[in-house]
């Protein structure tokens, strides 16, 4: 019997991401051995052999963006392929060939414009506090529910018209996540992908800062996510003295996460991320 391949695009922003494109890329090896679908990494101010490393892979298609930016990125590898649906994928996330079929397929009619994959927390080697917060987090619904927090998402060609090109704002997920209803847009049930969690406390800190600003920016426009509504969902999620425990790490570090610096602030770097996890 004759098997047939979804037709869409992979689109993967990377900054100096050498130590982990490899990886991802081998994941889609049996994607890309589909044909139908375009890999396109957009290599932007690359310092290191992410692009070789890229280059060498065969099937994927390389972008040089100058400046290190992870909006250029997305915008430059989106004129770069003419495939529908297309996934966003960070560069530390693997993504099996099972699960791409099925966000792809999902996307093919006209009831979804937007889904994303199920994803998972990998803890591994992290601190207990850091492990802690991540529990808290895994039994709040909300967080579940949206686009953005998996690494990866997929417009349609319909959904991509109503975005049109990404705008410079930090958190291109929850900036895309708010453009849909709730019946426009899915997690899907699938094989999770595996997000990789900061490993100390600083560099969980790290990641809330950068979240929390690039959603009050937003907000500040549209109106933003409840904070009451999730911590009802977390402190309604504890059933003992661990999980007790867990919903006030968290709390803690949204708390610190949100807190300006009390001597100024220095502007963020054009890409930010966590490097412990690498």
């Amino acid at each position: 019997m004759t098997v047939t391949h979804p037709s869409g695009a992979v689109i993967i922003p990377a900054h100096n991401e050498a130590a982990v494109i490899g990886r991802t890329l081998e994941a889609l090896r049996e994607v890309i051995e589909w044909g139908t679908v375009d890999v396109v990494v957009a290599c932007n101010g690359c310092v290191d052999a992410t692009e070789a490393i890229a280059s060498r892979c065969e099937g994927v298609h390389v972008v040089r963006v100058s400046e290190a930016s992870k909006i250029a990125a997305l915008n430059a590898a989106d004129q770069a392929t003419h495939r529908w649906p297309r996934l966003y994928l960070d560069a530390d996330i693997e993504v099996s060939a099972p699960t791409l079929r099925a966000v792809f397929v999902a996307l093919e009619g006209d009831t979804l414009l937007a889904a994303r994959p199920a994803f998972r927390y990998d803890t591994r080697g992290a601190s207990a506090l850091v492990r802690a917060y991540y529990r808290a987090r895994s039994r709040i619904p909300g967080n579940a529910e949206g686009l953005w927090g998996a690494g990866a998402y997929a417009l349609s060609f319909s959904g991509h018209q109503r975005l049109g090109t990404f705008p410079a704002l930090t958190g291109d997920d929850y900036y895309v996540d708010r453009l849909f209803s709730p019946q426009e847009k899915a997690v899907l049930p699938t094989e999770p992908v595996v997000v990789r969690t900061p490993r100390s406390c600083a560099a969980l800190l790290s990641v809330l800062r950068r979240t929390y600003r690039g959603n009050a920016e937003q907000d500040r426009v549209s109106g933003g996510a409840s904070t009451a509504r999730t911590l009802r969902q977390l402190f309604a999620s504890v059933r003992g003295p661990v999980s007790v425990f867990d919903a006030v790490v968290y709390v803690a570090f949204a708390g610190a996460g949100r807190r300006r610096p009390l001597f100024g602030r220095q502007a963020p770097p054009a890409w930010e991320r966590d490097n412990s996890s690498r």
